[in-house]
């Protein structure tokens, strides 16, 4: 029998989590049954949507939820041999029994010098959710000037580069100074750290005068107001994430419906990259091509060690990663 390690939901947030808001739990687990697998956890996921999750969908005592690259040390499943690795929504635990019906492999062809990790982020659900966005949701077209906020995050920093490799103009926000020499590294046109200009309004103004085709919106909360002012007619928003609001105790109150919306003709919509799920095979093997083409680069915030995930966690809420967050066991 395995001794399996799980980070609990012991109480729920109320405002930004806390150490007190996650219990770890130590158990053993059953020896693996026909049809079954044991997989040993060896990246683990820490994302914004798993905050404002916990507050609809997670009673206290559930194991938190998220994606984790594993290792399949027993198996009585043919489909998942011993010492492969998949892709798994198991929560935070360092080993798990399974049936194998939600399992991911990893795609046989996988890079021998690509991290395995880059499955969580780049080539795996934020690089989707990037990817997705921008042609299914945006139909950005080459010329097109985009605007992303949390540009630098596992998300935002893959839709600027894949805006890029489209021929468009990018202008990306983050929230220092060092996330904005990152972007620009990865050729962004335009970056500002939000939380030092005196002016939204003028920034935005500055970097794209000629105003905005497209808007990946990953903030919410003052900003999209601010940006959809500067929105050109016929513009289009695709809503990834509101991670300025998951903390409030106290919800927002949106600026919808917005005149400017209706005078401009905008049209905004929302997604989760799960709606194109049928073409994850093909979409997951361009971003790879582009990874070893060097048209997109990848960089990791990893926090080493399963005891550390709340601290991983929350210091991703804060805002301490550049790139994709990942809890390394």
């Amino acid at each position: 029998m395995v001794q399996a390690k799980s980070w609990v939901l012991a109480k729920h947030f109320d405002g930004f989590p806390k150490d007190s808001n996650f219990e770890l739990k130590v158990e053993k687990l059953p020896e693996p049954k026909d049809g079954e697998v044991l997989l040993e956890a060896v990246f683990l996921s820490v994302d914004p949507y798993m905050r404002s999750f916990s507050s609809v969908a997670m009673k206290e005592g559930d194991v938190m939820i998220g994606a984790q690259v594993a290792k399949v040390i027993q198996s009585k499943n043919p489909a998942f041999p011993v010492g492969s690795h998949v892709v798994g929504s198991c929560g935070w635990r360092t080993h798990t029994v399974c049936d194998g019906k939600d399992l991911i492999p990893i795609m046989p062809d996988w890079p021998q010098d690509v991290s395995l990790s880059l499955a969580l982020g780049t080539i795996g659900m934020p690089g989707l959710t990037a990817l997705y966005g921008i042609e299914e949701v945006l139909g950005l077209q080459a010329g097109e000037t985009l605007l992303v906020n949390a540009a630098a995050g596992a998300v935002g920093a893959v839709v600027g580069q894949i805006a890029k490799i489209k021929g468009c103009k990018v202008v990306g926000s983050a929230g220092s100074d060092a996330k904005v020499a990152y972007l620009k590294e990865l050729g962004f046109d335009e970056a500002f750290n939000y939380k030092t200009i005196g002016s939204l309004e003028e920034t935005l103004k500055k970097a794209s005068p000629e105003g905005y085709d497209c808007y990946f919106e990953n903030v919410g909360g003052p900003f999209f107001s601010v940006a959809l002012q500067q929105m050109r007619h016929f513009g289009r928003i695709a809503v990834c994430g509101s991670i300025s609001m998951y903390n409030d105790t106290t919800p927002q109150t949106g600026p919808y419906p917005h005149p400017t919306m209706i005078f401009k003709q905008l049209k905004m919509e929302g997604f989760l990259q799960s709606r194109w799920e049928h073409k994850h095979p093909e979409s997951l093997k361009r971003l790879i091509g582009w990874l070893k083409e060097g048209k997109l680069q990848c960089r990791e915030h990893i926090t080493k060690g399963f005891e550390n995930m709340p601290a991983g966690f929350m210091g991703m809420l804060k805002g301490e990663n550049i790139g994709k967050a990942i809890i390394a066991v």
